[in-house]
């Protein structure tokens, strides 16, 4: 009877176990490695977000187009994740052309290039404004860009009604004020019955966002391992570039549109969130 209990307890005890393992199983997924190649992580494009660390992460604070105001206060760490939150400048809000909407920018010190494979898992804020997860080095004039995820869960034009399903996806390449640039956009609602963000507005769960960096020409988008849009472009790829997160808002129809003032008071909605990142070269297999 003893050895009974025993084994029951025993066997309970498994159960438990794997149940626990399942249920806190996120999903990170990098693309087969090309034959006699094999993805090694890159430590300083990683983190959990269990504290801030500078070693890996600035704050770059140069401004978009009025009303945005980038601030060092409106982006940090803490409770494991990464947030970057939007609040209201009451006196900037009160001028014609004021800088009320303050928000942040989260810039990793290190650059990578292809071939690399980047992913994080990630939930939007719920402003008409975009969430971004992406990859820049340059200037207006000159700049290698990846816009992996740029996101408007609530637009401002109603008449957008896909936007808060759509991974809006893209590259530029610009030289000398010479803009190359193509759209690798995905609705969600198109992604197979399995995938858990299928049909769900960006800012209701957590979703792992992906990015294959194949060569100069070749761009592969994720979502929660799943392809999700993909781009090639005509001119090369030629710089190294840092992954970006920041929030930002609009009055142009290709952003969905302005927030709402009183939106960013609501704490609920008006932060944007990154549980982690995991960044991977590709390095011949042993």
């Amino acid at each position: 009877m003893i050895l009974l209990l025993q084994r029951k307890e025993y066997s309970l005890l498994l159960l438990l176990v794997i149940f626990g393992l399942i249920s806190t199983m996120e999903i990170k997924a990098q693309p087969k490695a090309p034959e006699g190649m094999e993805w090694k992580e890159i430590p300083q494009l990683c983190d959990e977000f269990d504290e801030w660390d500078n070693t890996k992460w600035t704050k770059s604070l140069w401004n978009y187009g009025v009303p945005v105001k980038m601030m060092a206060k409106n982006s940090g760490v803490s409770d494991g994740k990464l947030w970057i939150k939007a609040s209201l400048d009451k006196k900037e809000a009160k001028k014609e052309d004021g800088r009320w909407f303050e928000t942040s920018r989260v810039m990793s010190k290190m650059k990578v290039k292809f071939p690399m494979y980047t992913e994080c898992r990630m939930r939007t804020s719920h402003l008409s404004a975009f969430s971004t997860y992406w990859l820049n080095n340059g200037n207006s004039a000159n700049r290698d860009e990846i816009d992996i995820c740029e996101h408007n869960s609530k637009p401002s034009f109603t008449n957008q009604v896909d936007r808060p399903y759509t991974m809006y996806s893209q590259y530029f390449i610009v030289k000398d004020d010479e803009t190359e640039r193509h759209h690798g956009n995905f609705d969600n609602r198109n992604l197979s019955d399995n995938n858990p963000a299928k049909g769900r507005k960006w800012n209701e769960e957590y979703q792992v966002l992906g990015c294959w960096w194949i060569d100069e020409h070749h761009v592969q988008f994720y979502i929660n391992g799943e392809k999700a849009g993909k781009v090639e472009s005509k001119q090369t790829f030629t710089r190294e570039q840092n992954i970006i997160w920041d929030l930002w808002t609009s009055k142009d129809s290709w952003t969905g549109g302005i927030a709402d003032k009183k939106d960013l008071s609501n704490d609920s909605i008006n932060t944007m969130y990154v549980d982690w990142i995991h960044t991977y070269e590709l390095v011949k297999s042993n």
